[in-house]
């Protein structure tokens, strides 16, 4: 989308409160650890509409804000790194497979597939590595997996519509 400087700006901030609050309000805990909720159809839906600058700061601050107010304040700097790399990559895949497929939603969704994956291997590392949990942060991997779905089911759908919703109002 085309917008000012000023209106990335406003739509930047409103894009990270609604991923802080749609990553909080919504909380199904996971038998493994963390949880599953609506953040990253806001995640894929900020990179889909302000690009990969505005679209990252929107996903990593309101995701990592959000594990800093609801208590997982160990995930927030893996957070707001994985987030803001699926954004990156859920932009960018996307500009590449809109000349591909000359859809965007189908662009979409396979832009969310990438970019989900991406936050599958980004928290089992992130457990693994980071959080000294070795081979069993691979129970973590089914609940981000559920996670991950819940993502690419509405995030490109609802970009979608937002897009088009907003392209019919300027014309």
């Amino acid at each position: 989308m085309k917008f000012s400087h000023t209106k990335k700006i406003v739509f930047c901030a409103l894009l990270t409160a609604l991923t802080t609050v749609s990553t909080m309000v919504i909380q199904i805990p996971s038998p493994m650890s963390g949880y599953v909720n609506l953040g990253d159809v806001f995640v894929l839906f900020s990179a889909f509409y302000l690009g990969p600058l505005y679209g990252a700061i929107c996903a990593g601050v309101g995701s990592a804000l959000a594990d800093l107010l609801t208590g997982y304040v160990i995930y927030a700097p893996g957070t707001f790194v994985i987030k803001a790399t699926m954004a990156v990559c859920a932009y960018f895949s996307f500009v590449a497979l809109v000349k591909l497929f000359k859809h965007k939603y189908p662009a979409m969704l396979v832009g969310g597939i990438i970019a989900e994956a991406i936050m599958v291997l980004g928290y089992f590392l992130y457990a693994c590595l980071i959080m000294g949990e070795g081979i069993a942060a691979a129970a973590s991997i089914p609940g981000n997996l559920v996670q991950g779905l819940v993502g690419v089911a509405v995030g490109p759908a609802f970009a979608q519509v937002m897009i088009r919703i907003t392209e019919n109002r300027k014309a």
